[in-house]
């Protein structure tokens, strides 16, 4: 597939591009040569390859899902001692929407 200067001016036409013709050529050897490469591509025969997620065989470390600081009670009434407002272990805010 490949494109003329025509349809390059039409899609930035549709796109609200304003395009000269000189960037409208360069565009077009662009992207012509990005479309034969797309087809160089498509031409590999990948019968029997196994579709992936990634190109290496490698899987995510997890951490445990556990609880890492102790005293958490403690911590949350340290950072609400300095907090304008708070009732009942929540941080009180202005209204914003009336």
């Amino acid at each position: 597939m490949s494109l003329t200067p025509e349809q390059v001016r039409r899609v930035a036409h549709l796109a609200r591009i304003e395009i000269s013709d000189a960037e409208a050529a360069s565009t077009v050897g662009h992207l012509n040569d990005i479309f034969t490469l797309i087809e160089k591509m498509q031409a590999v025969d990948t019968r029997g390859v196994e579709p992936m997620a990634h190109a290496q065989d490698v899987g995510q470390r997890l951490r445990a899902d556990r609880v890492s600081e102790a005293g958490e009670v403690a911590q949350r009434d340290a950072f609400q001692a300095i907090a304008p407002e708070t009732a009942a272990g929540l941080y009180l805010v202005p209204k914003v929407i009336e």
